[in-house]
């Protein structure tokens, strides 16, 4: 399983997006900012505001692939608003 995920800081109220297998520890990183040169770096109050699971890592980079290209905030609320868009990405990169 793989997780595709988006986080959000309400400080910087900025999202970030990207891909695991492990969800939790990931976050962590995130956190303790173990990426020195990840967007991530910027803040430490980042939190889960969206998470796809996908069948494998395969489609979780397509799919995040896809939402980064879409370069909007609106679109990332609105995957939290309309699961029907969650399903449509997951039947696109099958």
């Amino acid at each position: 399983m793989h997780y595709v995920y988006i986080l959000y800081s309400p400080q910087k109220d900025t999202f970030y997006i990207g891909e695991t297998s492990n969800l939790e520890v990931r976050l962590q990183w995130h956190l303790s900012k173990e990426f020195k040169k990840a967007h991530t770096k910027i803040t430490d109050d980042w939190t889960i505001f969206y998470k796809i699971i996908c069948k494998d890592i395969c489609q979780a980079r397509k799919i995040e692939k896809h939402i980064k290209s879409m370069k909007s905030k609106k679109y990332i609320h609105n995957l939290s608003v309309f699961p029907e868009i969650t399903v449509k990405l997951l039947e696109k990169y099958t």
